[in-house]
């Protein structure tokens, strides 16, 4: 038994060895700037070194050339890739089939690396071809770029696990690529069903033409995607059409009475539909059709109210017709919040970085490509990093004692991970300044140096990113004041989808069985071919003599 002296004394040494010990974890876990700056230093040499793994990995996803829900070759090509540098993978997430994570390390903080994967429908197009020259006409394409995220996070995360390994930094990187993001189809099941409860801050990266990065409101719009469908009765449209009850006029009704409606909505909304089904021939009454909308605005109860409205039309429409109507949820995204902290270091990084030195060929291909496309600014490719975003968000303007908001019109579902854990959004140049949008003209850099040498900048920015949150735990602790503090202080995230929903993974699967064994004859072969344009026969860059005319007249 200790005395009452020895204990006190044995319970100081233990607190002291305890204290020691502590001191040296946090020494080995926030080494000092030299030692930061030297781990940075080694990160962008390593990065360097993987170009033309990033090649690789770009060049294979814009050859599969997926839509949203039925990117299979895709996620079965990534994870085997991940899975051999020994991150546990975990597939058929949130009920998804094509949607997976990849984790490796151990412990906290646990950091996500997101991006998306899928394509845009008829935007097949020849990389470094600066007009119209589809692969396959009317097939999918990588108009936006899509294929280019998941080569610059694989990239960054086998370089910092590198140096966690050798360096035995404690954390854990998770890997999860955005599925049916042009459906907005997947982000709030992934919340919903837990994928992110223990993850402590994520970067997300999208493709653009310059390095780039914000926080606060992004003037994004939220939105709710929707399919109405009508039911009615068949009959033969010439010999006893009064016995019919056409669900096609329902679908007409309704999008007649939207677009009177529109006139009366905020300038902020946007709302848009495709006729999904139509009927099936002209001499039989529809009996049944459906229509597929799309609801933006830029809060949450202004969206409900939109969706609300959308439900109303509906209604009427049916009435009118004598017809039924049910609605599907097909995916859903709240308007986007950004963290400060982060995007304030990520900032600083992008800066460090600098873009990357663009050819005399990289330059030709864009302007050309821009000249092509009639685009109001022809220059070509971004000289400096885009300083654009940096400030809170937009401002409100008052007038008349309202509050204007941005009239951004895009959505994307990276918000409803952003409205759950600190997100902040990397982009990186990759694509060609001042093009349409999804569109096959997008898909003209997106398999060429342009794309490649865009992935390494950006994973350079996030490489020196992940280093400090990695080795800074205030930066965590920050990020999640802000989160806690400042975002979610006065907005709570309520999702748009319904515990009942379910993801809509059979959209496309139709149009990718029509396709898919055309575009397999094209699918990129790394050990035989450099690069994809080299297995396509494609000089680079491929511009006409007009155009290569009207880019030396603009010097």
């Amino acid at each position: 038994m200790l005395s009452k002296l020895s204990e006190m004394k044995f319970t100081k040494l233990l607190l002291l060895s305890t204290c020691v010990f502590l001191a040296e974890f946090a020494d080995a876990q926030t080494p000092n700037e030299t030692k930061l700056k030297k781990l940075k230093d080694e990160a962008v040499a390593e990065i360097e070194k993987q170009y033309v793994l990033g090649q690789q990995i770009n060049d294979m996803l814009f050859s599969f050339s997926e839509l949203g829900f039925q990117e299979i070759e895709t996620a079965n090509y990534l994870t085997s890739l991940l899975e051999k540098n020994g991150f546990k993978i975990q597939m058929g997430i949130a009920g998804i089939p094509t949607a997976w994570t990849a984790t490796w390390g151990s412990g906290k903080p646990v950091i996500a690396l997101g991006s998306d994967v899928d394509c845009i429908p008829k935007a097949s197009q020849k990389p470094g071809v600066a007009y119209q020259d589809p692969i396959i006409v009317g097939a999918p394409g990588h108009g936006e770029g899509h294929n280019s995220g998941q080569a610059l996070n694989i990239v960054t995360a086998l370089t910092i696990k590198k140096i966690m390994e050798r360096e035995k930094i404690s954390g854990t990187l998770m890997l999860w690529p955005g599925i049916a993001e042009e459906q907005l189809g997947t982000k709030a099941y992934y919340i919903r069903e837990g994928f992110f409860k223990n993850v402590d801050a994520c970067i997300f990266t999208h493709v653009s033409s310059n390095l780039g990065v914000s926080y606060g409101d992004g003037g994004y719009t939220g939105m709710v995607s929707v399919k109405f469908s009508f039911e009615g009765q068949a009959a033969h449209a010439a010999g006893a059409p009064w016995r019919g009850r056409s669900a096609l006029d329902a679908v007409e009704l309704m999008n007649i009475g939207w677009n009177f409606r529109r006139e009366h909505l905020e300038l902020s909304q946007r709302s848009h539909y495709v006729i999904s089904d139509g009927g099936d021939q002209p001499n039989v009454v529809p009996s049944k059709a459906s229509v597929w909308y799309y609801f933006r605005e830029r809060t949450y109860p202004d969206i409900i109210k939109l969706f609300d409205k959308g439900v109303k039309t509906a209604e009427g429409a049916a009435l009118m017709t004598d017809t039924k109507f049910t609605y599907e949820i097909l995916g859903s995204a709240w308007p986007g919040h950004f963290n400060k902290p982060m995007a304030t270091v990520m900032y600083e990084n992008i800066n460090a970085v600098g873009l990357p030195k663009w050819s005399e060929d990289d330059q030709l291909l864009a302007k050309a490509t821009q000249i092509e496309m009639k685009s109001k600014k022809r220059e070509g490719l971004a000289i400096k990093v885009d300083t654009i975003g940096m400030p809170d968000g937009p401002k409100p303007v008052m007038m008349g004692g309202r509050e204007l908001y941005s009239m951004g019109g895009g959505s994307d579902d990276i918000a409803d991970i952003s409205w759950s854990l600190p997100t902040i959004v990397l982009t990186y140049p990759s694509n060609i300044p001042d093009l349409p949008g999804h569109h096959w003209s997008n898909a003209i850099s997106m398999a060429t140096p342009i794309a490649h040498k865009g992935i390494i900048a950006g994973a350079k920015a996030e490489a020196l990113t992940l280093i400090d949150l990695f080795l800074k735990p205030e930066l965590i602790a920050s990020a999640w004041d802000y989160y806690k503090n400042e975002q979610t202080k006065d907005i709570q995230y309520t999702p748009l989808i319904g515990p009942k929903d379910n993801p809509a993974i059979f959209l496309n699967k139709e149009i990718m069985g029509k396709f898919k064994p055309e575009l397999s004859k094209y699918y990129y072969n790394p050990v035989k071919y450099k690069t994809y344009m080299e297995q396509l026969g494609i000089t680079y860059p491929t511009v006409r003599p007009d155009q290569k005319e009207a880019v030396m007249k603009l010097k």
